[in-house]
């Protein structure tokens, strides 16, 4: 497989990505709904660091923020951040087992949360409850059947 086939790929899962984020849940579920783009960054920054980084989770970020209508650049922000900490630790985050991968991406997923909470309440007057968080449990709840699919992704189309 050629690299823009590899490139494609890493695209349609982040397409896939944003459809799962604007899906509409019914009531309660609308809390409980992961955090999609963030898992994907996490993701390719884990399995391929030189092709997925910072400059990316950044771009992927802003699209992000346009498709939701939330303040331009704070996707991007948050992204980017937990970009570079998983960037830093990717080495590491890579060779745990899946349980320990969770743990790592329900503290990734927390630190994403709370820069767009930072952002959100320098921005707004926005209220928020402890609800606000069930996102990075939930996410980290799927990692499991996210590594799966995307690694045959991976596979398949020979990303690397």
């Amino acid at each position: 497989m050629s690299r823009s086939e590899g490139s494609l790929a890493i695209a349609f899962t982040f397409v896939v990505a944003f459809i799962f984020a604007i899906m509409s849940l019914p009531g309660v579920l609308e809390y409980l709904r992961p955090e999609w783009v963030a898992l994907i960054v996490i993701y390719w920054i884990i399995a391929i660091p030189h092709r997925v980084g910072v400059i990316i989770a950044w771009i992927v970020g802003i699209f992000h923020d346009v498709l939701v209508g939330a303040v331009l650049g704070q996707s991007a922000l948050a992204l980017s951040v937990i970009a570079y900490i998983t960037f830093i630790l990717h080495m590491r985050i890579r060779v745990f087992p899946i349980w320990q991968q969770c743990l790592s991406v329900l503290l990734l997923v927390g630190v994403y949360l709370l820069v767009m909470l930072m952002v959100e309440r320098t921005v707004t007057t926005s209220h928020w409850t402890l609800w606000y968080w069930l996102p990075a449990l939930s996410s980290a709840m799927v990692w499991p059947w996210i590594v799966l699919p995307l690694r045959w992704l991976r596979k398949s189309y020979a990303i690397n």
